[in-house]
C-alpha cells in the first residue's frame, strides 16, 4: 500500500505525524528518569587511562537514593473507591468495573509510573464480549500521548497510542480522534522517520468508530504546572544523585589507595636476582613483622587517609533530597530510633501533605478513567460529580490512631467517616454497615418481644 500523502491539519494523519514526533521527543526524558529510578545512574566521569581499572569501583559507587523518593511518596498513594453524585459510600457498580479490569494492582503502577517520570496513561474501550464491563488498560508512558484543545487543562483533542509488534518488529499506531479510532502501521527504518499507511483489522471499518464520541485515551498527571507539564517527584535532584555518586567514587578510590598506612624506607638497598630484577624484600600481612638489620635505614609512616569528609559530604546530599523533596528521614538516613508517636508524625508531615497535593491532579485522571467506563458500560446516572476515595496516607500506631477515633466521635463524626479515617476498605464498610444493621435489627426485635410478647404467668393463669 503506498505511504500517505502530505496530510491535511487537524486530519488523523497530520495528528498521526505531530503526536509521533511529540511522543519521540519526550521518550529520551522518561527512560531516563526510569534509569536513575532503577539504580542505573549514569557513572562518574574518571581519567579515559584509569577507566578500565575503575569499572568495578565505578559501579560500586551508585547509591539510589532517587528510588527511595519515588517508593516513599507512591506507596502511600492508594485508591479505595468511587463516590458519585452526593453519596456518602463508595459506588458498587464502579468499583466493580474497577476491580474486573485489576485496576486495584495496576492502579498502584500508574500511580508509581506518574510520580516516577511525571505522567502515565489509562484507555478505556468497549466489552464486545461483555458490554456491562468495559475494558480499562494501563499505557506506558513511551507508547501513549494526549493533545489538549487550546488553551485547555483537561479537554482532550486527540490521542496517540504506538508500539513496536513483537512478531514483525513494524511499527504500530491508533491514533484516538472524538469520531473514530484510525490505526496505521508503518516499517521501522533504518534511518529518518516511518513512513506510515492504514492498517486495517479483519471485520472492522477504517476508521473504526468511537462509540464514546470522546478520545478514550487519558493522562494522570503528576504534580501538573499552568501550562499542563507534569513533573517528576525526582527530576530536580538527579544533579545531587549525581554529586553523591561522586563522592562515593573519590571515597573508594581513597579507600582502595590510601586508607591504609604506608611505610616508607630511607637508605635501605633493594636486592636483586641474578638479572638484576628487585626482589620484593618484605611480605605486609597483618602476621608478619618486618625487620632491616642495618641501622642506618629510617622507617617513615604515612597516616591513612581521612575517610569522614567523605561521608560527611555524602550525608549532606543526602539531607538536601530529603528537605527537597520532603522526603522523611528515616527512609534515607535510617536516623531515627525508638522516637514516640508525635516526632515520628513531625517528621513525616512534610510528605503527608505533598502526598495529599499530589493525590488532586492525580484524581482528576482516575475520575476521567471511571467516567469513560461507566458511560461505556451504559449507566444513565449523572457521571460530572466523581470522587476518589484515597486510602488516609498518615502512619499511625494502632493505640494513637484509636485515641484520635474516639475523641473524633465525640464531635459527632458520621461512623463511616471514623471507619474510612480507620484504613478500610469500601468493601468492610459495607461488611459492617450490615453487620450493624443486622445487630440493630435483633435488638428491635428483642425489644418488642419484651413488650407485646406473652408476659411470665399470664397463660398459666387463662389455664385455671
Amino acid at each position: 500500500m503506498a505511504a500517505l500523502a502530505k496530510p491535511e491539519r487537524g486530519s488523523a494523519e497530520w495528528w498521526l505525524a505531530e503526536l509521533w514526533q511529540r511522543l519521540k521527543t519526550r521518550e529520551r526524558g522518561v527512560e531516563q528518569l526510569r534509569e536513575y529510578y532503577s539504580g542505573n545512574h549514569p557513572l562518574p566521569m574518571v581519567p579515559e587511562k584509569a577507566r578500565a581499572a575503575f569499572q568495578r569501583l565505578l559501579r560500586q559507587s551508585r547509591s539510589n537514593y532517587v528510588g527511595l523518593v519515588v517508593d516513599s511518596t507512591a506507596e502511600r498513594i492508594q485508591v479505595d473507591g468511587f463516590r458519585l453524585g452526593d453519596d456518602e459510600v463508595g459506588d458498587e457498580e464502579a468499583w466493580r468495573i474497577w476491580q474486573a479490569n485489576r485496576m486495584d494492582a495496576a492502579a498502584d503502577l500508574l500511580i508509581a509510573e506518574a510520580v516516577k517520570v511525571g505522567r502515565a496513561f489509562a484507555l478505556v474501550a468497549p466489552n464486545p464480549r461483555d458490554p456491562a464491563t468495559p475494558i480499562v488498560t494501563a499505557e506506558d508512558a513511551t507508547q501513549a500521548i494526549v493533545a489538549y484543545e487550546p488553551g485547555g487543562l483537561f479537554e482532550r483533542a486527540a490521542g496517540l497510542k504506538a508500539w513496536t509488534d513483537e512478531w514483525t518488529g513494524d511499527y504500530m499506531a491508533t491514533v484516538y480522534l472524538p469520531d473514530g479510532l484510525y490505526k496505521f502501521r508503518a516499517a521501522k527504518p533504518t534511518a529518518g522517520k516511518p513512513r506510515w499507511e492504514r492498517r486495517s483489522v479483519a471485520g472492522e471499518p477504517w476508521p473504526a468508530p468511537n462509540q464514546l464520541g470522546v478520545v478514550p485515551l487519558v493522562e494522570i498527571q503528576n504534580h501538573p504546572d499552568l501550562l499542563g507539564e507534569p513533573h517528576s517527584e525526582i527530576e530536580d535532584v538527579l544533579d545531587v544523585q549525581d554529586r553523591i555518586n561522586k563522592t562515593l567514587i573519590d571515597r573508594l578510590m581513597a579507600q582502595e589507595f590510601a586508607a591504609f598506612r604506608q611505610r616508607l624506607l630511607i637508605g635501605y638497598e633493594v636486592p636483586t636476582d641474578d638479572n638484576g630484577q628487585p626482589i620484593e624484600p618484605f611480605q605486609a600481612a597483618v602476621d608478619r613483622l618486618w625487620i632491616v638489620e642495618d641501622e642506618n635505614v629510617k622507617v617513615h609512616e604515612f597516616q591513612a587517609t581521612d575517610l569522614s569528609p567523605y561521608l560527611k559530604a555524602v550525608e549532606a546530599d543526602v539531607q538536601h533530597i530529603a528537605a527537597r523533596t520532603r522526603t522523611p528521614a528515616q527512609y534515607l538516613l535510617g536516623q531515627l530510633s525508638n522516637v514516640n508517636g508525635e516526632t515520628l508524625k513531625a517528621t513525616e508531615s512534610g510528605l503527608v501533605a505533598k502526598v495529599r497535593q499530589r493525590c488532586r491532579p492525580l484524581g482528576e485522571g482516575l475520575e476521567d478513567v471511571v467516567r469513560l467506563y461507566l458511560q461505556a458500560a451504559g449507566d444513565d446516572r449523572d457521571l460530572e460529580k466523581i470522587e476518589v476515595i484515597w486510602h488516609n496516607p498518615e502512619f499511625r500506631t494502632e493505640g494513637e490512631l484509636v485515641d484520635a477515633l474516639v475523641k473524633m466521635s465525640t464531635l459527632g463524626v458520621p461512623l463511616r467517616a471514623l471507619w474510612e479515617r480507620w484504613g478500610a476498605s469500601q468493601t468492610e464498610i459495607r461488611q459492617w454497615e450490615a453487620l450493624q444493621a443486622q445487630a440493630a435489627e435483633r435488638v428491635m426485635a428483642g425489644d418488642m418481644a419484651a413488650l407485646y410478647g406473652p408476659k411470665p404467668g399470664v397463660g398459666d393463669a387463662v389455664a385455671e
